[in-house]
C-alpha cells in the first residue's frame, strides 16, 4: 500500500508534464500562424475609403444641382429682403411720422406733401397720395388711402408669393432629377448588369441626392412664405392705423377745392358746350 501510493503519485506528476509539454507544442505552432495572418492582412490591399464633401455631392447630383442652388440663392435673397420690407418701422418709419404729425398740427399740408414725396416709404406714399385728395373732401381721401394701401400690399404680397413659387419648383426639379438618375440606373443595369456597381451606385446617388436638394429647399421655403405672409399682414394692420390716426378730424370744409399737391388735372367743360356756360363755369 505504501509503495503504491508514490508510484500512483510519480503517475501523475508524469502525465501533467506530458500535457503541459503538448500545450507548449501547441503554442509554439499555433503562434506563427496567428502571427502570419496580421502579415498578410497588412499586405493585402485595404478598401479605399471615400471621403464626400459638398462639392464631390454636387457633382453627384446632376445637372439638377445648378437650378436647385439658383433657388436656394433666391430664396435667401428674398427672405433677407422680405424680411426688411416687412417691418412697421420700416414701412412707416417713427421719423416720419413725427414729421408728418407736427407738419398737420401746425396746418402746412402743403409743407407735408413736400415731405412725404421727398421721403420714400409705404407711409410718405400713401400719405402723400391721400394729401392730393383732400380738396375733394373725405370720401375721396378714404378711397385713396384704401387704393393706395391695397397697392403697397400686392406689391409685396407679389414678392412673398415667389417663395412658394421656389417651394413648388425645387421639389419638381428634384423629382425630374430623379426620373433620369432612374433612367441612367436602368441603362447602366441593361448594358453592364450587375457587374459593375460604381456606375450603378454613381446613378442612385444623383436619384437621392437631387430629391434630398429639392426637399431641402421646399421646406424653408413654405416655412418663410407663411411667415412672411403673416408679418406683412400685421404690419399693413399697424400701417392703416397710422395714416387714418393721421388723417382723423381733417377740416375738409376748409380745404374745399384746395388743391394741396403737384399733381395735374386734365378734365375740363367738354367742348361741344357753348363759349357762355364755359364763362359761366369759369
Amino acid at each position: 500500500m505504501h509503495l503504491s501510493q508514490p508510484a500512483s503519485l510519480t503517475q501523475t506528476i508524469v502525465r501533467a508534464a506530458a500535457c503541459a509539454m503538448m500545450l507548449a507544442g501547441n503554442l509554439i505552432i499555433v503562434a506563427p500562424i496567428h502571427g502570419q495572418e496580421p502579415a498578410a492582412a497588412a499586405g493585402a490591399e485595404a478598401p479605399k475609403v471615400v471621403e464626400h464633401t459638398i462639392m464631390s455631392r454636387f457633382h453627384e447630383g446632376g445637372w439638377v444641382m445648378y437650378p436647385i442652388t439658383a433657388c436656394s440663392i433666391a430664396l435667401v435673397w428674398l427672405t433677407v429682403d422680405l424680411w426688411m420690407r416687412t417691418g412697421l418701422k420700416k414701412m412707416a418709419p417713427p421719423a416720419q411720422v413725427a414729421q408728418l404729425q407736427d407738419l398737420f398740427r401746425s396746418g402746412d399740408y402743403v409743407g407735408a406733401y413736400q415731405f412725404a414725396k421727398n421721403n420714400n416709404s409705404p407711409f410718405s406714399d400713401v400719405s402723400r397720395v391721400a394729401l392730393s385728395f383732400v380738396g375733394d373732401g373725405e370720401e375721396a381721401v378714404d378711397n385713396a388711402l384704401f387704393t393706395e394701401l391695397n397697392k403697397v400690399n400686392s406689391t409685396i404680397t407679389t414678392r412673398i408669393n415667389y417663395l412658394s413659387v421656389i417651394g413648388v419648383c425645387t421639389p419638381m426639379i428634384g423629382l425630374t432629377g430623379t426620373v433620369t438618375g432612374m433612367m441612367s440606373a436602368f441603362a447602366t443595369l441593361g448594358t453592364s448588369g450587375v457587374g459593375d456597381p460604381s456606375k450603378l451606385s454613381g446613378a442612385i446617388g444623383e436619384v437621392l441626392i437631387a430629391t434630398a436638394s429639392g426637399l431641402f429647399i421646399a421646406v424653408p421655403a413654405f416655412m418663410f412664405f407663411y411667415f412672411l405672409r403673416n408679418r406683412l399682414q400685421s404690419a399693413m394692420t399697424g400701417l392703416q392705423d397710422v395714416v387714418s390716426a393721421l388723417f382723423r378730424k381733417m377740416p375738409y370744409s376748409h380745404l374745399k377745392d384746395a388743391h394741396v399737391g403737384e399733381e395735374e388735372f386734365y378734365a375740363a367743360i367738354p367742348n361741344w358746350v357753348g363759349g357762355e356756360a364755359v364763362a359761366a363755369a369759369a
